[in-house]
């Protein structure tokens, strides 16, 4: 049985990766979206901490890697795990590109223990995901710094009020392969 804060790591670390996913240009522009998917597929690692509630303090680790949809369709799968300690979970997640707005889901779905993704919209370097599990509503907000940086809030509504429960830096990951030349 999984503890409540790994649940709640697990399923809101797969929203960060996502949030990667839809770090683009404006949503009105299919090709646009799909080249930005393409260019953020990778290996991403960072820390992450719970910043709100009763499991407030708690630091975990996320080792995340994303694909782009195939053909032609605007999204990403997402592979990975994040680490509380010793504690090591999986983590997986979709989004795709539905008409001016993304579906998909983080773990299972809202149905089993995960999230759902319910609507969503990019801008020029952030993306606002709507994530909804049964009467949690939230989103979450990814703002890619640079190429090589991404920094992501999870919020949650209380009342009428969003409040950050997560914060989540990631960096790209980078082969370290030696280059030179031949003569």
């Amino acid at each position: 049985m999984l503890s409540r804060p790994s649940q709640i790591v697990r399923g809101l670390a797969a929203v960060a990766l996502v949030a990667a996913a839809g770090l683009a240009t404006p949503a009105s522009s299919g090709a646009r979206d799909k080249a930005f998917f393409d260019r953020v597929a990778g290996q991403w690692k960072g820390p992450g901490e719970i910043v709100a509630g009763k499991y407030k303090g708690t630091k975990f680790t996320c080792d995340l890697a994303g694909e782009p949809a195939p053909g032609n369709e605007a999204g990403l799968k997402l592979d990975g795990f994040c680490r509380v300690g010793v504690f090591k979970q999986p983590m997986s997640a979709t989004i795709v590109r539905k008409g001016n707005s993304y579906t998909g889901k983080f773990l299972d779905g809202a149905e089993g223990k995960g999230l759902d993704v319910v609507s969503g919209k990019v801008a020029k370097d952030k993306v606002v995901v709507g994530i909804n599990r049964k009467q949690l509503n939230g989103a979450m907000i990814a703002r890619l710094q640079d190429e090589e940086t991404m920094n992501i809030t999870i919020s949650v509504k209380v009342e009428d009020t969003m409040v950050p429960v997560i914060g989540v830096s990631l960096n790209r990951q980078m082969d370290k392969i030696a280059v030179g030349s031949i003569e």
